[in-house]
């Protein structure tokens, strides 16, 4: 399984890696050690966490940016449904949850599992912008 430094977590998160340090100092989300001792949020956990800061259980987290990425969204997998061909899967990406059907292959090849870092990238003849 993946495991992911604070500061990766705090991406995959939108937030600074100050406010993940202190998530991780308050035990929302558990840690372990590296041999260079380094903390480490195991995928499924942060994929959980991250699912619950969705869900409204953040509390004291950052706002969220307010720039464009060029339809690029970074985030962490936190559910793979396979089909005999086909296959859905999740990526919460900060506060932003993104759903995809893809091929079952194309997730094998990917080895997309919850907890694994992945970008979604969205392409559209129709985007729409709201502000604020």
């Amino acid at each position: 399984m993946q495991s992911y430094t604070i500061g990766q977590a705090a991406r995959l998160l939108g937030v600074s890696p100050d406010t993940a340090r202190r998530w991780a100092d308050a035990g929302r989300v558990t840690t372990h050690r590296d041999e260079g001792g380094r903390r480490l949020i195991d995928g499924r956990d942060l994929a959980a966490f991250s699912a619950e800061l969705a869900q409204g259980g953040g509390g004291d987290e950052e706002p969220a940016s307010s720039t464009s990425v060029r339809n690029a969204f970074p985030g962490i997998v936190t559910a793979v449904k396979l089909g005999d061909v086909a296959a859905q899967v999740e990526i919460q990406a900060g506060p932003h949850r993104l759903v995809s059907l893809v091929t079952r292959e194309a997730v094998e090849e990917l080895g997309l599992e919850v907890g694994v870092e992945a970008t979604a990238r969205v392409k559209s003849t129709n985007v729409h912008i709201d502000r604020g």
